[in-house]
């Protein structure tokens, strides 16, 4: 196998092995995501698998004598010779670093992005607890209870009263 496709090979296989399938499964809501995050990783269940097969075994040896016999000995040998000349050139990533910065800034962000959506779904939560406590205890609220927990409220009443504001 060349160095290539074995770093290929390899950077699949590991990447394989990092990615927490179940995790992600986990934060997925509706039917929908589902089936297509079912679809991702059956995708790239498929494209790992033809590289652990494909990039992963040596190619089988020509067996020059066998075409030697049927077509003749001068050709084959300046086949041969071709044939050991060729040199695969080395696989130079040169897209990797110029992306890499961007990616790296893009992960930055969704790591920002990811603690904000988290701190806000905890206000988010706690705004609906108090709010079911609230629908709960509506029925039997007196106005003080309610004021003493929107003071806000209690002052613009207080104001629209003191300045005769009936709301008309």
């Amino acid at each position: 196998m060349s160095g290539a496709g074995k770093k290929v090979v390899d950077v699949a296989f590991k990447a394989g092995k990092n990615i927490d399938w179940e995790g992600m499964a986990k934060l997925l809501v509706s039917d929908e995501a589902r089936r297509e995050f079912s679809n991702l990783r059956r995708a790239f269940d498929d494209v790992n698998s033809q590289l652990q097969t494909k990039f992963s075994q040596e190619p089988e040896p020509i067996d020059w004598d066998y075409y030697r016999k049927g077509i003749g000995s001068r050709l084959v040998d300046m086949y041969k010779e071709h044939y050991e000349s060729i040199e695969v050139p080395k696989f130079v990533d040169t897209v990797t670093p110029k992306y890499k910065t961007k990616f790296d800034s893009l992960l930055i962000e969704l790591k920002e992005a990811e603690e904000k959506s988290w701190k806000e779904s905890e206000r988010l939560e706690k705004e609906i607890a108090d709010v079911q406590e609230l629908k709960k205890k509506l029925s039997t609220m007196t106005a003080d209870e309610y004021f003493a927990k929107h003071p806000e409220l209690k002052k613009k009443f207080d104001d629209e009263i003191r300045n005769d504001n009936w709301g008309y």
